[in-house]
Formats: C-alpha cells, structure tokens, sequence
C-alpha cells in the first residue's frame, strides 16, 4: 500500500504552485544584480549604453517577442486543455509552444552570430552593455531551453493529464510565462534606448 504525503488533488497541486512560487522568488533573486548592474550602468555611462542598443537587431528582436509572446497564448491554451481533458489539443497546443520556443532561440542564435562583432569592438561603456546583453539574454535561453524540455515532455505524456490531474501542466504554464515575463522587460532594455527621440 502507497501513501501519500497530501490529502487531496487540491492539498497537492497548492503545494506545487507553493513550490513553483517559491522557486520563481528565487530566480527574480538571481535576476536582480544582473538588472542592478544594467542600471548602474545606464545611469552612469548612458551614451555609450544607447550607443550598444542602437547596434541590436530590432526586427529580429520584435520577431522574438511576437514569437515568445504567441508561446504564452499556446501554454495558456494548452493549460485550459489539460484542465477540460482534451488531449489532442493539449499535445498540439504544447507542441505548437516548443516550436515557438525553439523558434525563438533559432532567431536568437542568429541574432547572436551577427552581434558578436559587433561586441568585439566595443570599449568601456559600450563593452558593459555588450556583456549585460550577451549574460542576461543567455541565461533568459538557457531557461528557455529548460522549458522547452519541460513542455516537450508533457506534450509526449498529454495523455496523463485531464480535470482530475493537470497540476504539472499548469506549473509549467507558471514557469513559461515567468520565462517570457522576463523578456519583456529585456527586449525594452536592450532594443529600444532611445530609439525614437
């Protein structure tokens, strides 16, 4: 006989969302010094920082955005999928949401083959900005790419999910869109300085 440490469905997913709740308070912590020293940075050394963003690809960037942000609008359906029972969609919409992410980092990537040297020319200031740039988008990718994994797996395992149990979908769902939360915030940052005076 297994027991189990929770009461409920309900007393379960809580936990988890406590959990995930927790777990993201710890990733704005992780995100904080990178901001702080972007900030500091466009204070103190402002020209040089509009300069570095004036050198970034704003199609490409507003591409990315697009695509991230119709991601969200998948996970959301996909997650109202899973909690209705529907499978098929639940494994398109999850799908579909991989692909965009993979998408954006393909754009990424891209965008990062030509801005490297651009970055490699850079001084003082300008270099500062190149290095915000490059840390704070990277690690935004690598946890991209851990949510890809993550949703890419519950699409293969759709079948496992329903009213009853959609907890881990819905978890995911939370983590995606902190995920395309923190590149609103960046694409402003590092895109649009004065851009349009």
């Amino acid at each position: 006989m297994t027991t189990s440490q929770f009461d409920s469905a309900l007393e379960r997913r809580e936990a988890g969302l406590l959990g995930l709740w927790a777990f993201l308070a710890t990733e704005v912590l992780f995100f904080a010094p990178l901001f702080f020293g972007y900030v500091h940075g466009r204070v103190y050394q402002p020209e040089a920082f509009v300069a570095g963003s004036h050198h970034m690809h704003i199609v490409l960037g507003t591409l990315n955005t697009g695509v991230l942000l119709t991601s969200s609008f998948t996970m959301a359906l996909g997650v109202h999928a899973a909690q209705v029972g529907r499978h098929g969609r639940l494994k398109f919409c999850l799908g579909l949401t991989a692909l965009l992410g993979l998408a954006f980092l393909g754009i990424k990537g891209v965008e990062y083959a030509t801005e490297w040297s651009e970055a490699a020319k850079a001084a003082a200031g300008e270099a500062r900005f190149y290095f915000l740039y490059f840390a704070m988008t990277g690690v935004h990718a690598l946890h991209l790419a851990i949510g890809i994994g993550v949703v890419g797996w519950l699409a293969l395992h759709a079948r496992r999910f329903g009213p009853a149990h959609h907890a881990p979908v819905e978890l995911a769902g939370l983590y995606w869109h902190f995920v395309d939360a923190v590149w609103v915030f960046l694409y402003p940052m590092f895109y649009l300085l004065e851009r349009y005076r």
